[in-house]
């Protein structure tokens, strides 16, 4: 991509600056630290120059925006044609307050929703369970049956607005909910878009809300590809995360490896239960997490776009052109946000949502300044979706596609992350895919110590973080936090025997009986799924039934 005589000539000016300019600045002034790294240990040069990129080629690495290997986005003119999806991840309480806050969200501009599910509905337990006491409505809406989701979804036109569910291990029945809704309200499943994170080998890694053992949780997913290819076209089958792979302490690179290692393991149990490749996979999507170190995270994303064009290209033969490109979801780290000075926090989304926008995402979520204390209140919410809108329209940014394209620094950092990951890939490989490197702890232990290292740096003022190891201010915590009424659980549990009293007990009684048979055989489980919901049993009931045939995963210890 550079001519060599050019390049020669660039090297001597180099170090013709660095002995004498350079040195003669840093006799006076050193710097402030004798070795200067990004958060996944890559050095970073005082000054990036051609001579770096001597072996660059432009069509090779980069191409051009909407062409393989899509380095500068999936899409030709990206966000000269439309925004990304801007979604602001809500949930709490029950049905009927969700339900509010997502026409209230609506009605401020935001163009798709993103939906928290509470932790027993995340584990498939309904509300009246013994191990969901305390836990309900807190951290999401709780879902229990078709009722709630109908309540959940009232007034609001599913033809028109494009829905992503974090839920993983009970995702089939979530996704059943959200079909029999949309039909309920005259909407095909052709006509729904939207997402289903459905990725369960990340619950094993760094999360934990799993149910089942890898094996009949990774074919709930496979007959998830399979169901949608057919019935359901415009609806992305998996979100596989980075975002909660990142939250638990791992670095860029690592967050981008170990999300598409598990990428990997999804298509090839695909292809082992019989889907071609092309059917499935250009419904994929990958949700990543936009953290503080602002060009390595914009070089993360056009790394993980070429990584996977190539894993698609040359490890799979994928010959649709949308079965190479790689979709993401981005949502702003709140592993980052601090309970001190929280005001902070607004400054912090905008770099990173910034750094989302910047490296081509399609879809974002920025979070709220007083989540490191509670569930968003309404007013701070408002300014997180402002945020985006702001980067929309106020200052620029998306009237070029890959604006940071070509600079020497990000271009030095998309490859040295594409190395690191290719790498881990690799490791990953050798110990027989993700899968089994779950097995083995390796992912977990590789996020362990990352996060530990993170950590050490903090609590040594290596790295600063404003208003917790530095500048900090004796002010009292604020008041105007968003609290979720503890009688939330009461109605919940009235809701479900309300229920239970109105539907019919037979009809219940047989399509689970038809879903256990189902589960005992190699049939798709989602149309006995879709059967069980409309009859109204409960997410409880048809995740029991799965775990009797199934059982329970337990977690292995990483020491």
């Amino acid at each position: 991509m550079y001519d060599k005589k050019g390049l020669d000539k660039v090297k001597q000016a180099k170090e013709q600056w660095d002995e004498t300019t350079v040195q003669k600045t840093v006799s006076r002034f050193p710097e402030r630290k004798e070795n200067f790294e990004t958060d996944s240990g890559i050095p970073i040069e005082r000054l990036y120059s051609p001579d770096l990129l001597e072996d660059a080629d432009y069509q090779r690495d980069l191409g051009m925006p909407g062409h393989y290997p899509y380095t500068r986005g999936v899409q030709p003119t990206m966000y000269r044609g439309r925004f990304w999806t801007m979604r602001q991840y809500a949930g709490f309480g029950t049905a009927e307050e969700t339900n509010q806050r997502f026409k209230y969200l609506l009605e401020q501009g935001q163009t798709g929703l993103s939906v928290a599910f509470d932790l027993p509905t995340q584990i498939g337990y309904d509300s009246d369970h013994s191990l969901a006491r305390g836990e309900v409505g807190k951290v999401g809406v709780a879902i229990d049956s078709l009722k709630d989701m109908e309540i959940l979804y009232d007034g609001i036109p599913l033809e028109k607005v494009s829905t992503s569910m974090t839920i993983n291990s009970p995702a089939a029945v979530i996704l059943a909910m959200y079909i029999a809704v949309a039909e309920k309200q005259g909407v095909t499943p052709e006509q729904l878009s939207g997402t289903i994170q459905n990725d369960i080998l990340k619950e094993y890694v760094a999360r934990g809300t799993y149910i089942f053992p890898p094996e009949p949780s990774m074919r709930l997913i496979t007959d998830i590809f399979e169901y949608c290819a057919k019935d359901v076209p415009n609806w992305n089958t998996i979100s596989i995360s980075g975002y909660h792979i990142r939250e638990a302490g791992a670095t860029a690179a690592q967050e981008i490896a170990f999300t598409l290692a598990d990428g990997i393991a999804y298509v090839q149990a695909a292809i082992d239960a019989g889907l071609d490749v092309d059917e499935f996979a250009p419904r994929l999507s990958f949700f990543f997490n936009a953290h503080l170190n602002f060009f390595e995270e914009i070089a993360k994303f056009r790394a993980a776009r070429r990584v996977w064009a190539k894993i698609m290209k040359e490890r799979f033969g994928a010959q649709n052109k949308k079965s190479l490109m790689l979709r993401f979801h981005t949502q702003t780290a709140g592993v980052t946000l601090t309970a001190q000075q929280p005001d902070v926090n607004i400054m912090r989304v905008a770099f990173q949502a910034l750094s989302a926008v910047l490296g081509g995402t399609q879809s974002l979520h920025t979070n709220s300044k007083d989540e490191a204390l509670a569930l968003p209140s309404e007013d701070a919410v408002l300014i997180a979706l402002r945020t985006q809108q702001v980067i929309a329209h106020e200052i620029g940014v998306t009237e070029t596609a890959d604006p940071l394209g070509g600079s020497f620094f990000v271009e030095k950092l998309t490859n040295d992350i594409e190395d690191m990951v290719l790498d881990y890939i690799e490791k990953i490989d050798k110990l027989g895919g993700a899968a089994k490197a779950i097995e083995k702890g390796y992912m977990q232990k590789e996020i362990q110590e990352s996060a530990y290292k993170y950590m050490q740096e903090i609590e040594s003022n290596d790295k600063v973080v404003v208003g917790v190891n530095k500048f900090k201010m004796r002010k009292d915590t604020p008041t105007d936090l968003l609290k979720v009424d503890p009688a939330v659980a009461q109605r919940q549990c009235d809701k479900i025997e309300q229920v239970r009293q109105e539907r019919s007990q037979q009809e219940v009684a047989e399509t689970l009986k038809a879903l256990r048979n189902a589960a005992q055989s190699d049939n798709n489980l989602m149309p006995y799924i879709i059967a069980a919901v409309k009859a109204y049993a409960t997410l409880g009931e048809i995740c029991g039934v799965l775990r009797e045939v199934f059982g329970e995963y337990q977690q292995q210890v990483v020491i």
